[in-house]
């Protein structure tokens, strides 16, 4: 049995145990977005924003005090945020640590206090809160704490088993709260990366020794460019990312499921398995996927098998990560000194193409980013700190990246650091177009938000895996065109797809069409593809541009 108090230093082990627990399985919390985009991102995100925070809790030592280690939880994850899940969580901690830091000892009531903080803290921080996401799970475990400590527990390790399992509980109905999620068997990634967090929180409580190799994990100090690269090799236990689906002979009972995870948790790790009616979908890690597919057989046929080697995989990513952040390093503008100019200009912006654009437009500073590699708040900030100018507008041309954009202008005190919530390339670039510098920044501001309400912006990618989103079939490997709202269109030829995306963002008030094409499109076949949409559109002004941006073959916006 743990002991029944918590000092500083059995805090600080947890924590770290959380992060560690977290960082092993980004990859498969990356997998568990409902759009099966290959830049998927949300445990890459959760990753980087609690490493940036147990860097801090490393720093302090072997004999923290409370307050210091709470302090650094809170600031080095508040600093580190990246994308929603990350800012989400550094919130959670943010109000967890609130509780904490004027005690010496937590005990069993402290705790579920301060869960019930983190939970308050968190839903303030999001605009539109939405269940059946990251936030339901704090919220399950805040409630089950509570019901704990009326029940009259004070035994911490009964406290933090319960609470675990209430929150595993919590997160197997979220795809009953979220329709989306249901439809593409899964559960919400960023309760899962919770769940992760506090499973480790208990590993340490319990004595199970963590080591935290910081040089072979994805956690990097404040400021340095995330990169979407899995553990270090050495880190990766179990290397075959297996998949497959069961169409059962008969429907499983809870006594076969049962027997079928505990089989594959025998056997590895990573595992989601979720049963539908005549069929099983089954994610699990493993060093030998045919003990897995041997098992499965003895329930029924076999569909869909995908066995990746992580091991190779994490190599490639590596070199191509390195490769751009040295690229992203010699690039990076040196601070400007002189007078202050009124307004100044930052975009976020993912692609050679695009980086020029907005630069010649009169954006001041670029940040290497999109959705494969969300910007921290420290990023943001660092960024003001480079624009010499008395008002700067922040451009974060990414849904993911407004929560922390917006987190960064909270903490800005030396200059007015306006967000203009830009969830698109396209509508960035509207904004700045519209920018008049004899206007006041009220007025520009009020100007850019109109503008870019009349933007819509369509992306076409290729699948991950098979899914079913909106009643619609996606297969692995298919092109995808998504929307502002969804998805726009799905097939087998990149030219059909991106011409039906196109035609679903299509209104009668229509007067201009951009396009941009991506580092993986070659000129000529989207200077083909461009002729097509001008001759099918004729009464439209039609602009073809290189973004050079990856992932996305083709970015393209309506006014």
């Amino acid at each position: 049995m743990g002991v029944q108090q918590i000092d500083a230093k059995m805090l600080s082990k947890m924590f770290l145990a959380g992060a560690k627990n977290l960082e092993s399985k980004k990859e498969w919390i990356n997998e568990l977005n409902v759009f099966p985009v290959p830049d998927g991102d949300t445990g890459t995100n959760m990753t980087m924003t609690i490493m940036s925070a147990a860097k801090e809790v490393m720093a302090l030592g072997d004999d923290p005090s409370m307050e210091a280690v709470c302090k650094a939880i809170s600031g080095g994850s508040l600093r580190g945020a990246r994308g929603n899940s990350g800012v989400i969580l550094s919130q959670i901690f943010r109000g967890f640590t609130k509780r904490l830091k004027s005690e010496q000892n937590l005990t069993v009531p402290v705790m579920a206090e301060a869960f019930e903080k983190a939970v308050e803290t968190a839903y303030k921080a999001v605009m539109k809160p939405k269940e059946g996401t990251i936030l339901t799970v704090a919220r399950g475990i805040a409630e089950k704490g509570r019901e704990l400590v009326d029940e009259g527990v004070e035994d911490m390790e009964t406290y933090l088993s319960a609470v675990i399992e209430h929150a595993k509980y919590v997160l197997s109905q979220t795809p009953e709260m979220l329709p989306v999620l249901k439809q593409a068997g899964v559960v919400d990634s960023g309760g899962q990366g919770l769940v992760e967090v506090i499973t480790g929180f208990y590993d340490a409580y319990l004595g199970k020794e963590v080591s935290l190799d910081f040089e072979a994990s994805s956690g990097r100090t404040a400021g340095e460019k995330p990169s979407r690269g899995g553990q270090a090799e050495a880190e990766i236990r179990f290397g075959y990312c297996t998949e497959f689906i069961i169409m059962l002979n008969k429907p499983f009972n809870v006594k076969n499921e049962m027997d079928f995870k505990g089989y594959l948790e025998s056997i590895g790790d990573s595992i989601v398995c979720v049963a539908d009616d005549d069929v099983v979908k089954v994610h699990v890690h493993t060093n030998d996927p045919g003990l897995a597919i041997q098992k499965a057989l003895k329930y029924g046929a076999l569909s869909n098998i995908k066995i990746d080697n992580m091991r190779l995989e994490h190599q490639e990513k590596l070199f191509k990560a390195a490769e751009k952040e040295k690229a992203a390093a010699a690039e990076a503008p040196e601070p400007v000194s002189g007078p202050p100019k009124d307004f100044g200009f930052i975009a976020v912006s993912a692609g050679e193409g695009m980086s020029e654009i907005f630069k010649s437009l009169g954006v001041d500073y670029i940040i290497e980013g999109g959705q494969t590699m969300n910007p921290s708040t420290a990023d943001i900030l660092d960024a003001v700190d480079k624009v010499n100018a008395k008002t700067v507008f922040l451009l974060p041309n990414n849904k993911n990246i407004i929560l922390a954009a917006n987190q960064a202008s909270e903490l800005t005190t030396e200059k007015d650091l306006l967000v203009i919530p830009t969830k698109t390339i396209p509508q960035g670039i509207t904004a700045v177009i519209n920018f008049v510098p004899e206007l006041s920044a009220d007025e520009n501001e009020q100007t850019m938000l109109q503008e870019i309400g009349m933007v819509r912006t369509g992306e076409v990618t290729y699948a991950v895996r098979d899914t079913v989103i909106e009643d619609r079939e996606i297969r692995k490997d298919d092109y995808m065109g998504l929307g502002d709202k969804g998805l726009l269109a799905v097939g087998q030829s990149l030219e059909q797809v991106a011409e039906e995306t196109l035609g679903n963002m299509m209104h009668e008030d229509a007067e201009l069409i951009s396009i941009y094409y991506g580092a993986d499109v070659a000129q000529e076949d989207a200077e083909a593809f461009g002729a097509r949409i001008a001759e099918k559109y004729s009464g439209c002004d039609i602009e073809l541009q290189y973004g050079g941006q990856p992932i996305y073959y083709y970015v393209m916006s309506v006014e």
